[in-house]
């Protein structure tokens, strides 16, 4: 993933010292530095300590940002003194910038309450939060009020905000492949796709018909069909599936690789049953799983909108997302459950390389020869974010709901890909989606980034999100 850029305005007061501000601004960017991120910002050449407090100076921070707004994700805005809550707020304005902002303010010093130390940044951040609200300039706030921006829990808030930004950013520019109709038997991967456009979320299609012409062209010796074979064996056991079973699936895989990269894809969904082993013979389970393990999201039964859930998640955490089944009531516990797919989870989810095989479900129908393809392994045990995002068509909205919960060691014998998660007050969720017509599907990724996708769906992309705490 490429470096998050900050646009960073440190506010300032003229009858507060203004010493603060110069050392509050190097001890920023020097935070900022260490957690990752490039820094725009002024300099002591450009303005008093690099700060803003004019309108001068905010037209100065304007022009700055103005000539990096192809880089800049973010803006964090720091208050070593009260600040001028109006050249901040003008600062974001005038550079027309449609990015997160984040506002942190310095905590005082209870032994330096002089008038050559004092800083009233608590007072100053309230006076800022309220001109960026008359603004409309929506905003994210620290943990704290006031914090140290050397402590764990600032540093902590960076973390946060930098997902925050990744998100908005991705998401707002999402490039999703449809490949192949929706199965008849899932409306309930229905989405629409004039609403996702509206947000700025493409969606480029692919007969499945033509995806099976351009993989059928291709000649057991080409030398992508090769490499993809070396990559298929090195990926996932698959001593016990037949050669021409492979040879089908690589020769697949190098087409989608193609479309994927003709349309510089982000994401994509896909028909992957049962039309692919009828008229093609195989399953494309373990080339979506390698797509997604090398963060390409690659979604089931051409669930566009479980696509765009798995790549927010992979925005915000860097890791590879899974799309899962709310599958099976685990026992009489209320709070797990069975989360399962055929599967084509990434290799990173399980707890030992995956295992190919068929899909025992479908082989009763396509027969086994036509069944290979599917990667097999449990879960592994360890915290995760779930995301769902769908298009509310009768309101014209996107509507999503997202938390945290953990996958478990709880014993269960099933196949495909599986694991048993524990999910707090999992009954109250439950009936919130089925109230609200949510699909059986959900996004997960091995991450606690909830509070980021909240922020970044809720707060700057205007959905309508439940965050389920």
């Amino acid at each position: 993933m490429s470096k998050t850029t900050m646009g960073l305005i440190v506010g300032n007061r003229g009858f507060f010292p203004g010493h603060l501000c110069d050392t509050g601004r190097k001890i920023l960017i020097d935070v900022l530095h260490e957690e990752g991120f490039d820094v725009i910002a002024l300099g002591p050449d450009d303005t008093e300590h690099g700060s803003v407090e004019s309108l001068s100076d905010a037209t100065k921070c304007a022009d700055l940002f103005k000539r990096h707004a192809d880089k800049i994700d973010g803006i964090v805005v720091t208050l070593p003194n009260f600040g001028d809550e109006k050249a901040v707020a003008n600062s974001i304005r005038f550079s027309g910038l449609d990015v997160p902002v984040l506002v942190h303010a310095f905590p005082d010093d209870m032994s330096k309450m002089n008038q050559t130390n004092r800083r009233d940044s608590f007072c100053g951040k309230l006076s800022v939060c309220n001109n960026l609200k008359q603004y409309g300039i929506p905003f994210t706030l620290t943990s704290l009020h006031t914090v140290d921006p050397q402590s764990e829990s600032f540093r902590q808030d960076l973390r946060t905000f930098g997902a925050t930004c990744r998100v908005v950013k991705g998401v707002r520019q999402a490039r999703i492949g449809a490949l192949g109709a929706r199965p008849a038997a899932f409306n309930t991967v229905r989405y629409s796709e004039k609403i996702l456009e509206f947000e700025g979320i493409a969606v480029e299609t692919l007969d499945l018909s033509d995806a099976f012409g351009r993989a059928g062209r291709l000649k057991d010796d080409d030398p992508r069909v090769t490499a993809k074979l070396a990559d298929v064996k090195a990926y996932a056991t698959v001593s016990h599936v037949p050669e021409a079973a492979l040879k089908k699936m690589v020769k697949f895989g190098v087409a989608l690789d193609e479309w994927i990269a003709a349309n510089k894809l982000n994401a994509v969904a896909i028909q992957c049953w049962t039309a692919m082993e009828e008229y093609f013979g195989v399953m494309p389970c373990t080339i979506m799983s390698m797509l997604s393990n090398r963060l390409l999201p690659s979604a089931c039964e051409t669930d566009v909108a479980g696509a765009l859930s798995m790549y927010a998640l992979q925005l915000a955490s860097g890791k590879p997302s899974a799309l899962l089944d709310w599958n099976n009531n685990y026992a009489d516990d209320p709070d797990k459950a069975v989360v399962f797919h055929c599967s084509n989870l990434p290799a990173d989810f399980f707890t030992e390389k995956p295992q190919m095989d068929y899909q025992q479900i479908i082989a009763g129908t396509v027969g086994t020869e036509n069944a290979y393809g599917i990667v097999q392994g449990r879960i592994k045990p360890v915290p995760f974010t779930y995301l769902r995002i769908s298009t509310d068509d009768l309101s014209g909205s996107v509507m999503a709901y997202t938390g945290e919960a953990e996958f478990t060691t709880d014993p269960v014998t099933t196949f495909g890909g599986y694991g048993v998660v524990n999910v707090p007050d999992f009954q109250e969720l439950l009936r919130f989606m089925c109230e609200n017509g949510f699909e059986h599907h959900v996004a997960a990724n091995q991450s606690t980034v909830a509070d980021a996708i909240e922020d970044a769906l809720a707060t700057y992309l205007g959905w309508e999100v439940y965050y389920h705490e």
